[in-house]
């Protein structure tokens, strides 16, 4: 918040901008703008005590206003969309933009675009916390949709399955690609992400669609 009392006080005691730039950390160009402000608001020091700095936030640059009237996104639509393979929030933000465009609405940049979805999802997620000990969990499954290998020579295209392992206090992150998603493929995986893991790993969490449940080591 810009310290809008501090250079009304400052002002008044005659400080040139230099030193109230000094004093408080904030741009001449920044304090000319808020003097000129005040003088078209009439707000000269001392102020007014019942006045709090939120409102004379407020009242200095209002910022709801302008914020209105941009078009907000289509939560539900957008919530849905996140769930399938290859869509993200640059994706949909880029349709939105277009949807505005067309409608002749003034958009939402990407920051703030991406800061109404997670505020929105806050508002409707219930959330439990989860106690969690170091090297004692990690949780496997297989990538969603196949990497592709191109050989340089011949240009022939493999398909690759991604398998990942996070250890679910510490985030660490086993990833290694496989050329199917059999059963051998699934228990080497397995070897070689609990190798990287830890001794002392006692559950391991399975999340593929093909295998149900929790496994004890």
């Amino acid at each position: 918040m810009t310290k809008y009392r501090e250079i009304l006080r400052l002002t008044a005691l005659g400080l040139s901008l230099r030193d109230i730039e000094s004093s408080i950390q904030v741009s001449q160009k920044t304090i000319i703008k808020d003097r000129k402000r005040a003088a078209k608001l009439s707000l000269a020091w001392p102020l007014d005590k019942s006045l709090t700095d939120g409102e004379l936030d407020k009242l200095m640059f209002p910022k709801e206003t302008a914020q209105s009237q941009k078009r907000m996104p289509d939560f539900d639509h957008i919530r849905k969309e996140l769930l399938r393979n290859g869509v993200n929030k640059k994706l949909l933000w880029t349709e939105y933009l277009e949807d505005c465009r067309l409608a002749g609405d003034d958009p939402l940049m990407y920051s703030q675009f991406c800061y109404h979805i997670q505020q929105h999802e806050q508002k409707r997620r219930a959330t439990m916390h989860v106690p969690r000990k170091p090297g004692q969990q990690i949780e496997v499954d297989w990538a969603g949709d196949p990497a592709h290998i191109i050989d340089p020579y011949t240009g022939e295209v493999t398909s690759a399955w991604i398998f990942i392992g996070v250890m679910t206090y510490s985030q660490y992150t086993f990833v290694e690609a496989f050329i199917n998603e059999k059963q051998r493929a699934w228990n080497t995986a397995h070897s070689f992400s609990l190798m990287n893991a830890s001794r002392s790993l006692a559950i391991l969490i399975i999340r593929s669609p093909y295998i149900f449940g929790t496994s004890v080591i």
